[in-house]
């Protein structure tokens, strides 16, 4: 393969890690869901009345925060969310239109509904779909790859991923998942989707800052909001004891100064109400995770077409790369993956692909050019038959 370059990862002392996560009812990540929670259904509809996905690139959304009134035992919005969702998308073939402004206020009201749980989406939120048709030349790009041929990538960009996950990074996705965890049945109402955690380690000292929006409708008083913002704590320092930290301080909602009265009180469990604004692309990376210290990509994957926008495929195939590449061998400690694609070429064939690893005691990595190259054949090949994975959700994408 002419693209592919394998080279050394040579192994960095690093004092200072950070990682952060955004949970589920963080303003950015329900911009990036409501962008692929489009996405999805503009392919599910396109498929039921053309018989094939259409192009589009949905990947702009603006939630512009409410106002609203907490109060201990309830409170009030006072104005509506406002969440713009823009892209392109083709709307009529022929005589045959698409309501896709409906489509898109649906798939957002149906997200809404089943991932925040105090948010009415129907009374909390206003929806306004701005889509318009793409570029002549895009759209006949995008139509050019013809049936058992691989799509031709509609853009030059960069994909990048890394493996494995450390252990604060793997914490910090720990913490806001089981903070965030409907499955348990244990979750309380009183916790909003709206959770951050910032992991921060230097040295061996490690720190959890984590925000955790809380419920007022079921919160009687104070002394209830200090009760819950404890058991946020315990959850994280029982997930940070269970990964091996012995030593791990803890901050909850930092800003709170109970005595003035002043704590993280919200009627929908999200600070989109009133406190913060989203957009795509803000937030997690396609591995869940926001991680200056690594290589990361700048393109906002959600909502990008699942046929031939390399800015959502190229970043998912390095991600999976790199977890291949640390599978393959005991002997290979660190891996990374870059790509980069060429508008116009097929995205099977990357302009540029380059595998680094890090191998235990920093032996030669000749010997593992051989399996990387079949990794690498492998996930390109496999990428036109991931379209049903990506319509279908089962690909993280933030």
């Amino acid at each position: 393969m002419q693209a592919l370059t394998v080279s050394a990862l040579r192994r960095v002392d690093e004092a200072v890690e950070v990682a952060e996560r955004k949970g589920v009812g963080h303003p950015d990540t329900i911009c990036d869901a409501l962008a692929e929670a489009l996405s999805r259904a503009l392919c599910r509809e396109y498929r039921a009345h053309f018989g094939e996905i259409l192009h589009h690139n949905v990947d702009k959304a603006l939630l512009c925060a409410g106002r609203a009134s907490p109060a201990f035992g309830g409170g009030k919005v006072d104005e509506p969310i406002e969440i713009y969702l823009a892209g392109r998308a083709v709307a009529e073939v022929g005589r045959d239109r698409l309501p896709i402004d409906e489509i898109a206020i649906e798939s957002a009201r149906s997200w809404l509904r089943d991932h925040l749980h105090a948010l009415d989406a129907d009374r909390h939120v206003r929806i306004h779909p701005v889509l318009r048709p793409g570029s002549g030349d895009l759209q006949g790009l995008f139509r050019r790859s013809g049936r058992g041929r691989p799509p031709l990538a509609n853009d030059t960009s960069i994909g990048v991923g890394y493996a494995p996950l450390s252990p604060l990074e793997q914490l910090v996705l720990a913490v806001e998942r089981g903070l965030n965890s409907p499955s348990t049945g244990a979750r309380p109402p009183a916790w909003g989707e709206d959770v951050k955690v910032m992991g921060v380690r230097v040295g061996r000292d490690v720190e959890l800052t984590i925000s955790c929006a809380m419920v007022a409708e079921h919160l009687a008083n104070l002394d209830d909001y200090l009760a819950e913002r404890s058991a946020v704590g315990r959850l994280a320092a029982g997930a940070a004891a269970e990964a091996g930290f012995a030593s791990c301080h803890v901050n909850v909602n930092a800003a709170d100064n109970p005595a003035a009265g002043q704590v993280y009180l919200t009627v929908t469990g999200t600070s989109a109400e009133s406190g913060d604004d989203g957009q795509v692309g803000r937030g997690n990376r396609v591995n869940g995770l926001i991680t200056p210290g690594r290589p990361m990509s700048l393109e906002a994957a959600a909502g990008k077409n699942p046929v031939s926008h390399v800015g959502k495929l190229y970043n998912v195939a390095a991600r999976d790369i790199a977890r291949s590449a640390v599978a393959f061998s005991p002997q290979i400690a660190r891996a990374r993956c870059l790509m980069v694609s060429r508008i116009g070429s097929p995205i099977t064939e990357p302009a540029v692909l380059q595998v680094q690893l890090e191998t235990q005691g920093d032996a030669p990595v000749e010997p593992f050019q051989e399996g990387v190259e079949a990794i690498v054949a492998d996930a390109l090949a496999r990428l036109p038959e991931r379209i049903d994975d990506f319509v279908a959700g089962r690909i993280e994408l933030f």
